[in-house]
């Protein structure tokens, strides 16, 4: 089958953020120094050729950007100052965009505007139900003198709102990683092909690299204090965010109450550890930004500064609901509990699924489906990433 070439991908890229892509001369030096490339995977080399050659259906079929953990040193060594790393960041947006139908994706991408009026459907929606709600029961239900949360927010109704939203953008990232495998592994491919022991294989890989970044740590140049404190902080950042995740899920039942639990109640101290863990790691992430001293944020595309944002204005909403509450302090209590639901929808529809979140799925699964045509014989072993096996 002939390749087709699009003379237009090299600007569709640079519209998602690329720098300077044009500027690469193909001298390899990016993937020398790389230690997670390989024979074959030689990134970001290879990635900066498919943008300037117009190949999209390789650049679709590739998992290279997702197995790639962004140190920047690509961009350091760089003699034309390509900026391999940030050609490498935009094709990740790209990729998100081909596999989300949507047009979300594509359009928070590449327009800040759009991210924008984006972030304020979102965040509207809840206000909404809450006015139709009151407006409904003509406010009986609303207590002024004494904080009386759930009468304001019903649990079980929050709840319910909070699961059907969950299975919701669950589906669409599912829907999401079965277009990206699909593209991967090519329209052709025979599922029935795999051995059952390789699908076990790749599912490991998944939960290994999903819960551990393994290739990171394993492989990143351990040894140097810089990565090793990344790997750290991102670590913690994830235990944090899934224990609020969980509290607010699963368990939501549990955690939004009107009974004030003693200070050695579980449900405040694995509350206190996540609010910790969020404000430390959001603002961490916001001043190193600001301040673009490490290599990783000498550039930031608009949306990278969304989900450390979104955590700080939930982390800061949800102590300001539980200080105002344990003060007694109704209709602040309210308020401050509004915006925190605000920010958290907002979050979660502009994150889940389509946003800068979308790495903690698409690069597990990248690593799968490489074990995946491990098991049909495209690849031979040592065809995945040094670390991988």
């Amino acid at each position: 089958m002939a390749t087709r070439v699009d003379p237009n991908l090299l600007e569709e890229i640079k519209s998602f953020g690329a720098i300077n892509p044009e500027a690469c001369f193909n001298c390899g030096t990016c993937t020398a120094q790389c230690p997670l490339a390989s024979t074959e995977h030689p990134f970001p080399r290879n990635i900066s050729r498919y943008v300037q050659m117009g190949l999209r259906d390789s650049l679709l079929g590739s998992t290279d950007p997702w197995l790639c953990y962004y140190c920047g040193d690509c961009s350091v060594t760089c003699p034309r100052q390509a900026e391999p790393a940030e050609t490498i960041m935009a094709v990740r947006r790209w990729l998100i965009a081909q596999y989300d139908r949507s047009g979300s994706a594509s359009r928070l991408y590449r327009s800040g505007k759009s991210a924008i009026l984006a972030i304020a459907r979102a965040a509207l929606l809840p206000l909404v139900l809450l006015l139709v709600y009151h407006l409904v029961t003509g406010g009986r239900f609303l207590d002024t003198q004494t904080v009386a949360l759930n009468q304001f927010a019903p649990v079980m109704w929050v709840w319910a709102v909070v699961l059907a939203h969950f299975v919701y953008l669950g589906f669409n990232v599912l829907r999401n990683m079965h277009t990206m495998a699909r593209h991967v592994l090519g329209d052709g491919f025979d599922w029935r092909q795999v051995s059952l022991g390789s699908y076990l294989s790749a599912f490991r890989e998944f939960v290994v690299h999903f819960t551990t970044q393994r290739l990171w740590w394993s492989k990143c140049e351990p040894e140097r204090t810089v990565e090793r404190n990344r790997w750290l902080k991102h670590l913690l950042l994830m235990t944090g965010y899934l224990t609020m995740l969980i509290l607010v899920v699963p368990l939501l039942w549990w955690f939004q109450t009107d009974k004030l639990y003693p200070i050695i109640h579980p449900q405040r101290w694995l509350g206190y550890y996540a609010t910790a863990i969020l404000v430390f790691a959001s603002v961490e992430i916001l001043v190193s930004r600001m301040k673009k001293q490490e290599q990783i944020h000498r550039f930031s595309h608009h949306t990278d500064w969304l989900f450390p944002t979104f955590l700080l204005v939930g982390a800061i909403t949800g102590i300001a609901v539980h200080v105002l509450r344990y003060a007694g302090l109704a209709w602040p209590t309210y308020a401050a509990y509004t915006v925190h639901v605000m920010a958290m929808l907002a979050m979660l529809d502009t994150e889940v699924g389509i946003g800068k979140w979308t790495h903690l799925a698409y690069r597990p699964l990248a690593v799968a489906l490489e074990r995946v045509k491990v098991g049909v014989g495209e690849w031979v072993p040592g065809a995945l990433p040094a670390g991988a096996h």
